[in-house]
């Protein structure tokens, strides 16, 4: 596991935890739709799964900008302007 490059290095094991549970959520999910369990119940299940998913999203969004945005703009220049351009569209499909 190459853990040095990426900003979310220090939190990759608890990210790799959060997305085992949302993808045990998303199985969940889809044994419900199979026994064909109360709409509700199934809408409920996949907020929480998305709201899971943002969760992560989050903290994956605040390493990259502590780590790889923050060293960027340390750096200057064209990189520091493609950082900033690269961040802001990922914070513009997270709130799509």
């Amino acid at each position: 596991m190459n853990t040095t490059e990426h900003g979310y290095a220090d939190d990759q094991r608890k990210i790799v935890a959060r997305l085992n549970r949302i993808e045990g959520q998303v199985r969940g999910i889809r044994q419900m739709t199979e026994n064909g369990e109360y709409c509700i119940d199934i809408l409920t299940q996949i907020s929480a799964a998305d709201s899971a998913l943002k969760s992560v999203a989050l903290l994956l969004l605040d390493d990259h900008l502590g780590h790889c945005v923050s060293k960027a703009a340390r750096e200057g220049g064209a990189v520091s302007d493609e950082k900033l351009a690269e961040v802001s569209a990922a914070i513009a499909r997270l709130v799509k």
